[in-house]
């Protein structure tokens, strides 16, 4: 059965590329790319003897390859750092270098060749300079080729740059490497594909070039200049060798580049790990901060000074969190204010000499290095507590190991074993669990919770996860906007939210709008809700919320006096229920229950809202009256 289903699905497959055109458009150019040069060597199979003797034919390809490769260096010594300026830089002056580096392309190689004339002529100054030898030897023909050739380098290594995640260069200055060593070391390997195939395409350009080198440096013969001669003096016939010379030369070389393609970065040598040791103990220390910075229109004002030596930063996206952990590595410039670490002034300090772990959203990791290497990639780090690390997040027998060939969790290890083994003082995680299963969500938590425990190492944790900020951190900030709502010892947050804003960013899902009848009764949605005296006048309009796990459910009916309620939902999540029920007056309710007795839909019950548990605030037109929290534990 299932060879027939597969039989059918390759026919599919089969009748599908039949009625697109888009295998016949391709087949068509492939077609008139190797048509011309097939019908070139079957021409050469029927050559006679003399037309393959052409006198000179070894001069001319030995000057096209040297002097192509000397181009190519030349170009790649200054190309390549061109191409990763012009990446990263940004504004008018930037765009027009890049267009101005790109003309050599739309110039007719003749016309390349005049304007180097202008420059290096035998009566130009330059010219004189070097009594018009510039031009007399392979000097010239490398200078016309590094100037048709030079932009298939520079346009492949800036894409190349640019495709790269700005990430890994932030990671890598937060593990101690400097400007260089990023270049050498993070940039440079991770764009070698692009930066790969400029090589390739300038050294083809250098040594196919003809126009340029005709005008500027017409001896000694380059293998075109000197087909061209052949082919002017005594036709084509003559052109048989130095055609398959050049076809020749093409084809080693494109398989000498793939051949280094295939081998970069591929090749790690198997190192045996040490025993691992434990970090050594560090007392904790408390971070504080006041940030002001500008990111384009946005703009981030949070200080907090620590209780406790684990944070965790609360807010949805687009709050500033990220930009947050960015301010305390150095990875983004503050505007105003500074960071204390302990009795350690960071502000002003290089990412590199802030001795942080940073761990972000996606891991990060370099994609041509194995586990191991990834690990002790930072400054200074000591192999034996790397090893430490890699046994105590279960990454023992993956240390030969890619990026690609690791799961989305143990590549999440991987990026905390590298931030980790470099013992830093203070750990910035940016929702490092986002996106991963929740069994491995689950694991990894706790993980980093026991982390925490044994090290005392300084977090500083983002999310948006209430029950991730409650498991991690000893301390909460909740922010939006740019802007802190709420800040404090996350029990205290978590009982007492400061307004509707923080309840929702807590998940608190019984949130709704109300109007005090008087100072201990509000009415909602037609119910009457007994609350503590909040000391609001009635007529005021507010709005309220009460935890699920707070409200009281019986199965028994309501008595006079008491909430009656109908169960409309129920979702049975293991040990608990989780019920939607409406009270009699109209308002809706999430309730957590442990008894299934009552968790039946349609079901009538009846529901207790404990006063001391129902927090009020006044609506957002009385913003500016301080909240009144009836909660008390």
């Amino acid at each position: 059965m299932l060879r027939g289903r597969t039989t059918r699905c390759d026919a599919t497959a089969a009748t599908g590329m039949l009625v697109t055109p888009l295998p016949w458009l391709a087949a068509l150019l492939v077609a008139y790319l190797l048509v011309p040069i097939g019908a070139f060597l079957v021409r050469l199979a029927e050559a006679s003897a003399d037309q393959l003797t052409v006198p000179g034919i070894g001069d001319a390809l030995g000057v096209s390859v040297v002097t192509a490769t000397v181009a190519t260096v030349v170009i790649a010594v200054g190309g390549i750092p061109l191409g990763y300026l012009l990446a990263r830089a940004r504004g008018r002056a930037a765009e027009l270098l890049g267009v101005a580096v790109q003309l050599p392309l739309a110039l007719p190689p003749l016309v390349s060749g005049l304007l180097l004339v202008y420059v290096f002529g035998p009566y130009t100054a330059l010219g004189e300079l070097f009594g018009g030898g510039l031009t007399d030897d392979l000097t010239g023909v490398v200078l016309a080729q590094v100037f048709v050739a030079a932009p298939f380098l520079i346009i492949a290594a800036r894409s190349a740059f640019a495709a790269l995640d700005p990430e890994l260069a932030d990671v890598a200055a937060t593990l101690g490497h400097g400007r260089w060593s990023r270049f050498a070391r993070v940039a440079l390997p991770g764009a070698w594909a692009g930066i790969r195939a400029g090589l390739l395409l300038a050294w083809l350009r250098a040594f196919g070039e003809f126009g340029a080198t005709v005008v500027l440096a017409y001896h000694p013969y380059s293998l075109p200049v000197f087909t061209y001669v052949e082919f002017g003096s005594s036709g084509v016939d003559t052109t048989l060798i130095p055609v398959a010379a050049a076809l020749l030369a093409a084809v080693v070389v494109l398989a000498l580049s793939g051949a280094a393609g295939r081998r970069y970065g591929g090749l790690h040598a198997r190192v045996a790990t040490p025993p691992p040791r434990a970090p050594a103990a560090r007392p904790p220390e408390r971070l504080g901060f006041e940030l002001d910075a500008r990111l384009g229109g946005f703009h981030l004002r949070v200080g907090h000074s620590a209780l406790s030596s684990h944070l965790a930063v609360l807010g949805p996206s687009g709050a500033g969190k990220s930009l947050m952990l960015k301010l305390l590595a150095g990875l983004a410039p503050l505007r105003e204010g500074g960071v204390l670490l302990g009795s350690h002034e960071l502000t002003g300090l290089d990412p590199e000499r802030r001795d942080v772990g940073y761990v972000p959203q996606d891991s990060c990791l370099l994609p041509h290095l194995p586990v191991w290497s990834q690990i002790t990639f930072g400054v200074g780090t000591d192999p034996a507590v790397a090893a430490h690390w890699l046994t105590r997040l279960h990454l023992d027998g993956l240390e030969d190991r890619l990026p690609h060939q690791l799961s989305g969790g143990q590549r999440r290890r991987v990026a905390l074993a590298r931030a980790l083994a470099r013992q830093p003082r203070l750990l910035l995680l940016d929702e490092p669990f986002t996106g991963l299963d929740t069994p491995v969500r689950d694991e990894l938590r706790r993980e980093l919770r026991r982390v925490q425990r044994d090290t005392a190492v300084t977090t500083v944790l983002v999310t948006h996860d209430p029950e991730e900020a409650a498991l991690l951190a000893d301390e909460v900030l909740l922010v939006a906007d740019g802007t802190l709502l709420q800040a404090g010892l996350q029990p205290d947050v978590f009982a007492h939210p400061a307004g509707p804003a923080v309840a929702r960013l807590l998940g608190i899902r019984n949130l709704h709008a109300g109007r005090m009848r008087d100072a201990g009764t509000l009415e909602s949605a037609g119910t009457a809700i007994a609350t503590v005296a909040v000391g609001l006048p009635a007529g005021t309009d507010v709005e309220w919320c009460i935890r699920p796990e707070h409200v009281e459910l019986a199965s028994e009916p309501a008595s006079a006096g008491e909430q009656g309620a109908t169960i409309i939902d129920v979702v049975h999540m293991g040990a608990v229920a989780e019920l939607l029920v409406v009270l009699d007056g109209g308002c809706e309710l999430t309730v957590v229950s442990t008894d299934d007795g009552v968790a039946t839909i349609g079901a009538r019950c009846r529901v207790r809202l404990p006063p001391e548990r129902i927090i009020v605030w006044p609506t957002p037109a009385d913003e500016r009256a301080e909240p009144a929290v009836a909660a008390v534990g």
